[in-house]
């Protein structure tokens, strides 16, 4: 009897076995179960980097504004009204070189606003952001160092910190420094 190709074609083929296929199916799902736990961790980067982002732009508008003010302001101390309603001090000329407002601390050599103590008042505010869905608040000190004579000033150090206040998880301040002189 003389067998076709087609005939041949189907005995020589054999397909996969049970167990091939049980192999196939764990590995793939070892594989999507992977994956799926990137997925919750993905959002949370996402979130803080949103959180850390936010902080910082509010952080540069805060602190543009104090570099807007004159060096030797009049007032004692010298003060202004920043766009959200928040006076602001910016040092007291008659105390110079020493540092003025939030305290400070020292960390791997860079000056941070110390967040573990409390505020000071005109030195300090909290900022609930309102483009926040989360409606995120910000917690931002800051701290002065005046340099002069006690009557004139030469230059002026401003430390800013902004950190969140609750949210999930926990977030780094951020803190600006950077020094306005004549």
């Amino acid at each position: 009897m003389k067998l076709d190709a087609f005939t041949t074609r189907r005995i020589n083929e054999e397909g996969f076995s049970l167990l091939e296929m049980m192999f196939a199916t764990i590995i793939l799902l070892v594989g999507l179960v992977a994956v799926a736990q990137l997925v919750p961790a993905t959002i949370l980067l996402n979130y803080r980097n949103r959180m850390d982002s936010s902080a910082l732009v509010f952080a540069q508008r805060e602190l543009d504004q104090m570099l807007d003010q004159p060096l030797s302001a009049s007032g004692s101390p010298p003060q202004f009204t920043d766009t959200l309603s928040n006076i602001c001090y910016l040092g007291d000329p008659a105390s110079p070189n020493t540092v003025q407002g939030s305290p400070v601390l020292v960390s791997n050599n860079q000056v941070l606003i110390n967040f573990n103590v409390a505020p000071v008042a005109n030195f300090s505010f909290t900022y609930p952001d309102p483009t926040d869905p989360g409606r995120g608040t910000y917690d931002v000190r800051w701290a002065v160092i005046i340099t002069g004579d006690g009557t004139s000033v030469s230059a002026k150090r401003i430390i800013l910190g902004v950190r969140q206040q609750g949210g999930s998880g926990y977030f780094q301040p951020i803190t600006l420094d950077t020094v306005v002189q004549k």
